[in-house]
């Protein structure tokens, strides 16, 4: 039952764009679970129901989607441990706390580095190694490939970020993982969009994945989009989806994904 849990699902498409889907995941194997204090196992920090705001958005899209929930392991993080964001606070390959900063596991069952390595070969490797294949085919047939990874989180989290985060968080690594263009027409939709706020680069510039997939000059365009949760559902247990704002907030993923869908290199 784990093994079929645990393995990558991938959607593959005819076109150019895939959609990474990192942390929609709420599978965490009994083993690892029973080391969880409560709140790890309220699995806050799940990126709730971004797997349904974008399905069937437009035909032709590759997905790449790992089950497994981010505090076992997180994959969009540097396998080999290296803070995305020096100086500021967030959660590492390994998460021992939650986005609040509070402990996930049991007091002596934080993962050990032998643990850590364990699963990035059972979980962190097999999901970028799928994600890598579904890169490369794409790019084979259309000469580039575009990766759009999909992340949301709380629009309110002191530990991470001050204040309210704007409604659209556009990561680019400062303009390096895609061509300029591309993040621009991305950008302008995210403005036209009534009543949400946008930010490029702002405190999420992109995870690892955008940084290392993307390389814009071998024909890979990579862009993060981080989505505040209160566009499309509320911020609190059961997290439930808010139709209204999901409905109105997929007419403008559709209007990004189909003008990506359109782009080509200059």
């Amino acid at each position: 039952m784990e093994a079929a849990l645990t393995e990558i699902e991938v959607t593959r498409g005819e076109g150019a764009m895939v959609l990474g889907l990192p942390h929609t995941g709420t599978f965490v194997p009994s083993d690892i679970l029973d080391g969880f204090n409560d709140t790890g196992r309220a699995l806050a920090d799940t990126d709730w129901h971004i797997d349904r705001l974008y399905r069937g958005l437009i035909p032709g899209l590759t997905t790449v989607r790992t089950p497994v929930h981010r505090y076992v392991i997180d994959v969009n993080r540097d396998p080999d441990g290296q803070s995305l964001y020096p100086g500021q606070n967030t959660t590492g390959l390994c998460p021992v706390t939650d986005f609040d900063g509070v402990p996930i596991y049991a007091e002596g069952h934080e993962p050990d580095a032998a643990e850590t390595q364990r699963r990035l070969e059972t979980y962190h490797r097999p999901y970028h190694a799928a994600l890598r294949a579904e890169v490369d085919r794409v790019r084979a047939k259309h000469g580039f490939a575009i990766l759009y990874d999909c992340h949301s989180i709380r629009s309110e989290i002191p530990f991470l970020f001050e204040g309210t985060l704007p409604d659209f968080n556009i990561g680019t690594d400062s303009g390096k993982t895609c061509a300029p263009d591309l993040a621009g027409g991305v950008e302008a939709i995210c403005r036209a969009g009534t009543g949400y706020t946008t930010v490029v680069n702002g405190r999420f510039k992109g995870g690892w994945t955008t940084r290392h997939y993307g390389e814009p000059e071998n024909g890979v365009h990579a862009i993060q989009m981080e989505l505040a949760q209160s566009t499309y559902m509320h911020e609190s247990p059961p997290w439930a989806w808010d139709n209204p704002k999901a409905q109105g907030l997929r007419k403008t993923l559709t209007q990004i994904l189909e003008m990506l869908s359109d782009w080509r290199p200059q």
